[in-house]
């Protein structure tokens, strides 16, 4: 089965996120109030064939883990759609 996959990787919660700071204040600059705690992260998507959404879901992880985040400093979350 074919599987569409949606993941998202962010900075690890309480590390120095310079590329977010840099929005933040830029968008200060702009006149856009009340805006706090940006974090800029990446998004990635694709298709994965396995049989079932938990193996699709548990083979994305071991991806996550081993090349599309950087286990030391980013969080990532995946969704699998069926």
């Amino acid at each position: 089965m074919k599987f569409r996959v949606h993941v998202r990787v962010l900075p690890r919660a309480g590390l120095l996120d310079p590329q977010g700071q840099a929005v933040e204040h830029a968008l200060a600059a702009l006149k856009f109030g009340g805006i706090s705690n940006v974090h800029i992260g990446k998004a990635i998507e694709f298709e994965v064939n396995a049989d079932s959404a938990d193996r699709a879901q548990a083979e994305v992880k071991r991806m996550c883990e081993q090349l599309l985040a950087n286990p030391v400093t980013e969080d990532f979350s995946i969704a699998v759609e069926g």
